[in-house]
């Protein structure tokens, strides 16, 4: 019974590590994606100012030219 008991409690300390790296890895893996989700934001707006300055350029070029 004590042999039980001992592999119970052992299995028990796997599972509780296997948690504590589990949620470990959920807070990296939830600021990577914080990370990304900021890039993605600042590489849109980029965009959209290169947008906006190729319109304008683009109404600046003289007709017939395109």
């Amino acid at each position: 019974m004590d042999a039980d008991f001992k592999v119970l409690e052992e299995k028990l300390d796997q599972l509780l590590v296997h948690c504590k790296n589990l949620r470990a890895e959920n807070i990296e893996l939830r600021q990577d994606l914080a990370k990304a989700r900021e890039d993605s934001k600042l590489l849109r707006m980029q965009m959209q100012k290169a947008s906006s300055k190729l319109e304008a350029l683009i109404g600046q070029l003289p007709e017939g030219v395109l």
